[in-house]
């Protein structure tokens, strides 16, 4: 092979074509000259014969000083000998090889070839000559070692962040997380705590959240409770989200610029402060509930005594019509004017309590949530529950719409109710003491279960038991007292709900309490409150 293979062949006659195959071949060692790869073209010991104008570019030897010395010329002694002997184990199996060599250039600085070396044979299938190809790929490998180690150090970076820290795609799905997320997840018994966020937050923000994220905006300390249940406490997040946007690095976007959406979303534990502040919470609560029952038990005591009084009232109105009936003669007429003298006594006695009945505080409408509440409410009557050896199973649905109701009505009556559970299980004989609370909703309604392992109520009572006064301590059956129930059912009423006993339940008493879901929604302050 000569030094040059382009050198041109003898020249012909104008007009007079070159036979096809020095045309070809022509074309071709043309081609290779030409070629953007450095390509050198060795015999079997690696002695170069030939080079193109890219492997000066490249080494910068030019071909007078690079044939006719060994390919080894090129190597910087600190490509490990393993991979040359895997390189010429490969090529004198007659296989291609294809790897990457540390090279030095002919002024002295080091660079990182891309190469490929396959052998060439004849036509008895031996190997006469070895083709090597090869790029400088030093920026590249150079740039892909920045991109790797900016990764590791963002990674690292948001690894050590001490809040649970996610990055989102458009559809939700984690593209990047850190450790406290990995935590979180475990605490909340989620595979994918992210996701139950995004929907918790999404509802409360509502239009909100598509504002900003259309404006690429953010929020912050939006406040999330979530309740597992069971032996699990609540906990409260502040949650805080920023949204960016990044050029698609997708290979179908290489001719169409498709802008990425992202979510940065970080949850910040709060629970021990939220903790602190529920503890004050309830403890005003129990002095708030305290003098509410004390107002209650005077309000049910001047309504009881107003009931008992109106009997005996009617009693003289019934007599004194059926006397008028019969003919007033001048004996009777004394009597009807004492029957109306009671009467009008008893009527002025009952004006007088009605007027001293406390009023209802009929508090403004607001979004509640009934986890909460009933949380709240078991907290209250803590004491009480383990003095009757009462085990309570606390099961809500973490995420739960709330309710727009009146928080202190609402309270009384779940409190009234879990008290009637109670009384019904602190009974000799009732070896099993089990309070059931579950929560959730569907697509119509809110549900709310109270269950326990008292005697239960008699089929024929369900009904009986909302009727004002109405007891069953009295009636020999020895189940629920049926105190507050009328108050349950007015409660249940205003929020325009549905309160009844489950006549399918046979271990107990199961108190089955449901809202409309249209009756509700979403709550739009700053601080959201699910569990």
């Amino acid at each position: 092979m000569s030094k040059h293979p382009t050198d041109k062949p003898a020249s012909k006659p104008p007009g007079e074509a070159l036979p096809v195959e020095n045309g070809m071949l022509a074309l071709f060692a043309e081609t290779v000259e030409q070629a953007p790869v450095a390509i050198s073209i060795t015999d079997g010991k690696a002695n170069i014969l030939y080079v193109n104008k890219a492997f000066t570019r490249v080494t910068g030897y030019a071909p007078e000083e690079s044939i006719g010395r060994n390919e080894s010329m090129l190597s910087d002694k600190n490509t490990p000998k393993s991979v040359y002997e895997e390189l010429w184990r490969r090529i004198q199996s007659q296989q291609t090889w294809h790897g990457y060599l540390l090279n030095r250039h002919k002024d002295g600085r080091r660079y990182l070839a891309d190469l490929t070396i396959a052998p060439i044979l004849s036509e008895r299938n031996e190997t006469t000559h070895y083709i090597g190809m090869h790029r400088d790929i030093t920026e590249m490998y150079r740039l892909e070692q920045q991109v790797t180690q900016q990764k590791v150090l963002i990674e690292t970076v948001v690894d050590s962040i001490p809040v649970a820290t996610v990055l989102l795609d458009e559809a939700d799905n984690v593209v990047l997380d850190n450790q406290m997320y990995k935590t979180l997840s475990g605490d909340l018994g989620l595979v994918d705590p992210a996701r139950t966020f995004i929907d918790i937050l999404r509802d409360d923000m509502a239009e909100e959240w598509e504002r900003m994220k259309q404006r690429k905006s953010g929020f912050h300390n939006r406040e999330v409770r979530f309740d597992r249940g069971g032996h699990y406490a609540p906990r409260w997040y502040a949650c805080a989200g920023s949204w960016f946007c990044l050029e698609d690095d997708r290979v179908e976007a290489f001719f169409n610029e498709n802008a990425q959406t992202y979510l940065l979303l970080t949850m910040t534990d709060i629970t021990q402060q939220k903790r602190q502040a529920e503890e004050i919470r309830i403890n005003a609560l129990k002095a708030l509930m305290a003098e509410e029952e004390k107002i209650q038990r005077l309000r049910e005591t001047l309504s009881g005594a107003i009931h008992h009084i109106q009997g005996p009232i009617n009693l003289l109105k019934a007599a004194k019509t059926m006397l008028t009936r019969r003919g007033l003669d001048a004996r009777s007429v004394s009597l009807v004017d004492i029957l109306d003298q009671i009467r009008s006594a008893g009527e002025h006695s009952v004006a007088l309590m009605k007027r001293c009945i406390p009023e209802h505080n009929n508090s403004a409408m607001t979004p509640v949530n009934l986890n909460q509440l009933l949380h709240e409410t078991i907290v209250l009557l803590t004491e009480r529950l383990l003095a009757c050896g009462i085990v309570v199973d606390w099961k809500p649905t973490p995420v739960l719409p709330a309710l727009m109701g009146r928080e202190s009505h609402l309270r009384t009556m779940f409190k009234q109710i879990i008290e009637n559970a109670i009384e019904a299980m602190n009974q000799s004989g009732i070896v099993t003491r089990e309070l059931r609370i579950s929560t959730w909703c569907d697509q119509h309604l809110l549900h709310v279960s109270i269950e326990d392992t008292g005697p239960g109520i008699p089929d024929e009572l369900r009904v009986k038991v909302f009727e004002p006064f109405f007891s069953t301590k009295n009636d020999g059956h020895g189940g629920h007292s049926g105190t507050g129930l009328t108050m349950a059912q007015e409660v249940i009423n205003q929020h325009l709900g549905l309160i009844r006993i489950d006549p399918n339940y046979r271990e107990g008493c199961r108190v089955r309490i449901q809202f409309n879901i249209h009756n509700t929604i979403f709550i739009p302050e700053k601080v959201s409150d699910h569990g």
